[in-house]
């Protein structure tokens, strides 16, 4: 018996400590407190919000004409936004932000590139075979290389701002499936505001892009395949096709001048190819693809019951990803 209550008296002042030498657990430091999830939510949002309209402002106003100046500009503004938010991540959240991690950047950004090349162009050819575009003759080569930096950085600023911050916070509150609805509105809201915005262009944006994208970082805990997917449609869509890019009417030309002829449920009128309703019914199929796999591979979420008071769970959490 006295045995015993020395070694209670041992345990807590750190003797005896199980698993380890004496003292182990007294000189362990404590693991760090996460920030509770509305704390990080508003000042992420606050602050990428205005990171993403300066850069925005900065590469469309300055890129026009200047190939390799906009290239070099826009992918410079990419890869320092991508850095601040890790930088964030490491203040608000005390962890390495997998999410941004270089090691999964080659693969899936260069997966995403290509399938958003493809999904803008397959868009865009039921289109024309239904009366709805043709191509006119050549934009500006200069202003295509422009676009390849101008989209980048757009690509990865917005991102960043709905999928890393709105998307990955909001799915500790609510699960995937509300973080998906939440950051799709928000994502297709944003549109509106655009110069050629509409109500019908923002509808379409949510449920072709905001879910698609919301979809692609679900399945791979990554911020790469949505970055490359967002940067392959944006660039076909301006910087090849010379199309207007959500009803954007500023930015470098594309490689090609087109017309459009024929209904704005086709062809997205002014707002461009996004609201045609084709792009809705394409984008969709690869959400849906996307979310299969990726209730097949557990990648869903519940909310996590600590996110509201802070703790280390989510922390460690974020760390896992897949291919």
């Amino acid at each position: 018996m006295a045995t015993e209550d020395a070694r209670a008296r041992n345990a807590l002042v750190g003797l005896d400590a199980p698993g380890g030498e004496p003292g182990e657990q007294a000189k362990r430091p404590p693991t760090p407190r996460l920030r509770p999830a509305p704390v990080r939510l508003l000042v992420l949002l606050v602050l990428f919000t205005a990171v993403s309209a300066v850069v925005g402002a900065v590469v469309t106003s300055s890129a026009a004409g200047k190939a390799a100046g906009g290239l070099l500009l826009g992918l410079g503004c990419a890869g320092g936004a991508a850095a601040l938010y890790a930088g964030a991540v490491r203040v608000l959240e005390r962890r390495d932000a997998a999410e941004v991690s270089l090691h999964h950047m080659p693969s899936q950004l260069g997966r995403g590139l290509v399938v958003g090349l493809g999904l803008f162009t397959l868009t865009l050819a039921v289109i024309a075979a239904a009366g709805g575009y043709r191509v006119t003759g050549w934009g500006s080569a200069g202003d295509a290389v422009a676009s390849v930096g101008v989209m980048a950085a757009v690509a990865v600023t917005e991102e960043v701002l709905f999928r890393a911050v709105l998307f990955r916070v909001a799915e500790e509150l609510t699960g995937t499936w509300g973080a998906l609805a939440v950051s799709s509105a928000v994502f297709g809201a944003a549109h509106l505001a655009n110069p050629g915005g509409t109500l019908w262009g923002a509808l379409a944006v949510m449920v072709e892009a905001g879910l698609l994208l919301g979809a692609a970082y679900t399945l791979t805990r990554s911020l790469w395949l949505p970055i490359g997917l967002h940067w392959g449609w944006n660039l076909a869509e301006g910087g090849i096709f010379g199309a207007s890019v959500s009803g954007s009417g500023h930015g470098p030309a594309g490689l090609l001048t087109g017309h459009s002829t024929g209904p704005a449920v086709l062809t997205g009128g002014a707002f461009g190819p996004e609201a045609s309703v084709v792009a809705v019914l394409v984008c969709s199929a690869a959400t849906f693809a996307l979310l299969l796999v990726a209730v097949r591979r557990g990648r869903l979420r519940s909310r996590t019951r600590r996110s509201l008071r802070g703790g280390p769970s989510m922390a460690r959490a974020q760390g896992t990803m897949g291919a």
